[in-house]
């Protein structure tokens, strides 16, 4: 199994930055690669789509609204791998209150690619996502 991680500290606090991504179905209002998420089965499953069209399913299966993480499983996507899960993470920087930590991560076996092109393609999603979330908030 393959993983990554990409962390970033962004302006805004613990709280006001899990208020912006802690909604499983908020991807649009901090994300441009997600134009569109659907929130379908009481929200515990969202069907987003990228700028090219692309179907992506993804259900929630963890959630901790006091430690500020959750995990999703992708259920149907574009992409080479299978066994994907990932977690949203906002940590708060010791001594600091106007920062936050997010940290994005992932875990999914290579599916007709190897391990290091889906390490870099998970990797360069997350880091791109986290610079959207840091100019979004930064605005």
């Amino acid at each position: 199994m393959a993983s990554t991680s990409i962390s970033r500290v962004v302006p805004a606090s613990p709280d006001k930055v899990w208020s912006l991504i802690g909604g499983f179905d908020t991807l649009p209002d901090w994300l441009p690669y997600i134009p569109e998420s659907t929130a379908l089965e009481g929200g515990r499953v969202r069907r987003l789509a990228n700028p090219d069209g692309d179907v992506i399913v993804e259900r929630l299966v963890d959630f901790n609204e006091a430690e500020r993480h959750y995990s999703y499983a992708i259920l149907e996507a574009p992409f080479p791998v299978n066994g994907y899960v990932s977690t949203l993470r906002v940590h708060a920087v010791p001594g600091r209150d106007d920062v936050a930590e997010v940290q994005w991560s992932g875990r999914f076996n290579p599916d007709g690619a190897t391990e290091d092109e889906v390490v870099d393609l998970f990797a360069g999603i997350y880091a791109d996502g986290l610079d959207a979330l840091h100019k979004t908030l930064a605005a």
